[in-house]
Parts: structure tokens; sequence; C-alpha cells
């Protein structure tokens, strides 16, 4: 089975930086695309950052470009992403994704919530205080 786990959230104050990680596991690392979506209480699922082999690029969010860095390291089958000057507005459920197939390039992916990613990771919650 594929299987994804998230975990490095928790309670940070505003302007530190946090890495969240996603352990892949279940499938040859490899897939389609790549991404870290969130979801905070009473909104809908955000797309933060997407990558997608089709056209090799990397998607981000406005509201997160220039802090939020997506990364991976296929020999450990971990995705990663690294939040940087956490504002409150950050605190939700963060969520990994991948796609095994597709044609999408990482906005199509971002921009829709996470349309098209077939595997889910269970989420990591982050808090930020102010």
């Amino acid at each position: 089975d594929v299987q994804l786990q998230a975990s490095g959230g928790g309670l940070v104050q505003t302007g530190e930086s946090l890495k969240l990680s996603c352990a892949v596991s279940g499938f040859a690392f490899g897939g389609r695309a790549i991404g870290w979506f969130r979801q905070a209480p009473g909104k809908e699922r955000e797309g933060l950052s997407c990558f997608s082999s089709v056209n090799d690029r990397t998607y981000y969010a406005d509201s997160v470009k220039g802090r939020f860095a997506i990364s991976s390291d296929y020999a450990k089958k971990m995705i990663y992403l690294t939040i940087n000057n956490v504002k409150p507005e950050d605190t939700a459920v963060y969520y990994c994704a991948v796609a095994l197939v597709g044609n999408y390039d990482g906005s199509y992916y971002c921009k829709t919530g996470g349309d098209g990613m077939d595997y889910w990771g269970t989420g990591t919650q982050v808090t930020v205080s102010s």
C-alpha cells in the first residue's frame, strides 16, 4: 500500500521557521507530482507548493511565495516543506500528496486544491502564536 506520513508540525511563534517532512512508502519514488496543501478550520483546502515532472517546475501559491520551499530526497523517499517567517495565518493542518500519473503541471494541482493527486498523507497540525 502507498502511504504518506507527514510530521514536523507543532506550536511555533510568529517569525520562526519550521520544516515539515513527509515519508513516502509503498511505491517507487518518482511519480508525476508532489505537493503540500493545508486546511484551516472553516476554510477550503489550499494548495501551497506543487512540483510536476510534466514541466519540471514548482508552483507556489501567492500567499506563501518567498517564504515556503518544497524539496525532496528521492533516496530517502522524503518530501519536505520549509516554512520561514511563519505567520498566524499559517495555522492549519498541513498535508502532503503525490500523483503517480497525470499530465498536469504544478499550478493545476495547487490551484484546484489537489485534484488529480492520487495519495494523501496524514495531516500535521501547525499552530502559530502571535
